[in-house]
């Protein structure tokens, strides 16, 4: 009886593990005060929800991401080819969340979030309040 019961712990451990492993989602988001922003994005949400970067970068379509195999880039490229808007560029944008944080970058193809990533440590006071 004893062996049937350590064999269903194991099991229902393994169960939830691979449960919550099939849930776990690769989409990232940015958080700055109460608003998060992600994947999808446009430039004028991202204002209007953290405000104004710490610094603005335009980048080369070429090097806008760090990920070029990442399928969600992929995606966000072949949807922005397909519109051929024109509008925005590819853009990085810097959040400094602080000392006690990240800077957050985030990468902006024709005026739309692609990418998300951190570059090193914040400094001083957070700019990632939000309003």
């Amino acid at each position: 009886m004893k062996k049937r019961m350590k064999t269903n712990g194991m099991v229902g451990l393994v169960f939830a593990t691979v449960f919550c492993l099939c849930f776990a989602s690769d989409v990232q988001a940015f958080r700055c005060g109460q608003e998060i922003v992600g994947t999808g994005d446009s430039e004028a949400r991202v204002l209007i929800k953290c405000g104004k970067p710490t610094f603005k970068k335009k980048v080369s379509a070429k090097n806008s991401t760090r990920a070029k195999g990442d399928k969600r880039v992929a995606d966000h490229r072949s949807l922005y080819d397909k519109k051929k808007s024109g509008a925005g560029g590819v853009e990085n944008w810097y959040y400094n969340c602080g000392k006690d944080d990240f800077v957050y970058v985030l990468t902006f193809e024709g005026g739309v979030v692609v990418y998300e990533d951190t570059d090193g440590r914040g400094s001083g006071a957070s700019e990632c309040l939000g309003r």
